[in-house]
């Protein structure tokens, strides 16, 4: 427990470039459209933005985005804009270019203009490209994605790792291991406790000997990491009848909080590590 790690990022953790720079592309035709909205005058604006809207319609369902919401959220996000009634309604038609644009839709989409200050921006916009801008948006709205990149952390530093070792050692190895791509590259049938099952790694020695590691960060608390540390008993147990060996490779100090459970599975499998453990080499006691 003492080696239990505090941090697994590295640099690239914290901004997925190749993803937010192809976002941003991948919407520059209307961009350059809405381009020419830059530093026009307020009192033509409108007029103007409405005519783009109407020419183009495609550039309606970037709209969201000037302002840094993704339309998925639009449709589960009822939206005020009377203050005085203060009653809220779904505006996610408003971004939709296969909906005609009628009077009601005019009024909407100008008021959409106005409330949410992209009229202003235009107006006084200091900013010389809208694509940049969007670029700088997306970046910005990765941020929110790195909760989900903690996972994916842990599987990189361990990829990286395995890749390495096996290609010295001449093992082979699968990534995100299914029961079709096991039999597809090694020939091998096995059973698996769950249809779905999916493990992060699959190792076939020299001598044709399987393990499945399955690789994991929790850096706070909560029922999931009990239930994780239970149902890997579980697993080690299921598979150890097939001849197949089940390591599990942990960190974080999330197990401080469920040490119990942890000391329970660590006691009941014979393979439990962290990455202290593997950074030590405990991998090649027992591929090898």
């Amino acid at each position: 427990m003492d080696t239990l790690k505090d941090s697994i990022f590295t640099w690239d953790y914290f901004v997925d470039f190749k993803k937010s720079m192809s976002n941003a592309d991948s919407i520059k035709t209307e961009l350059k459209i809405l381009q020419s909205l830059i530093g026009d005058n307020e009192d033509t604006i409108e007029t103007n933005y409405l005519n783009i809207l109407k020419r183009n319609p495609s550039v309606r369902k970037v709209l969201p985005i000037l302002i840094a919401l993704r339309p998925d959220k639009i449709k589960d996000m009822p939206i005020i804009d009377n203050v005085d009634s203060l009653v809220s309604a779904n505006k996610k038609n408003l971004f939709d270019p296969k909906i005609a644009i009628d009077s009601k839709m005019e009024e909407d989409l100008v008021n959409f203009f106005n409330m949410s200050g992209l009229k202003e921006f235009f107006v006084k916009s200091k900013v010389n490209s809208l694509i940049d801008y969007v670029r700088g948006i997306e970046v910005g709205m990765d941020t929110n994605a790195r909760k989900n990149r903690t996972g994916k952390a842990m599987e990189n530093i361990l990829e990286k790792y395995i890749s390495n070792f096996c290609k010295e050692h001449g093992l082979r190895y699968i990534i995100q291991a299914t029961k079709k791509k096991i039999y597809d590259e090694w020939h091998i049938d096995i059973e698996l406790d769950k249809i779905d099952r999916r493990f992060d790694f699959a190792v076939l020695n020299r001598e044709n000997k399987m393990f499945f590691i399955e690789v994991n960060y929790y850096s706070g608390g909560g029922s999931k990491l009990k239930a994780t540390a239970g149902e890997y008993k579980s697993l080690f147990d299921f598979l150890a009848l097939q001849n197949v060996t089940f390591i599990w490779i942990t960190d974080g100090l999330g197990w401080h909080s469920a040490r119990t459970a942890l000391h329970e599975t660590f006691l009941h499998n014979d393979y439990l590590f962290n990455l202290q453990m593997v950074a030590e080499g405990v991998l090649a006691e027992i591929l090898l």
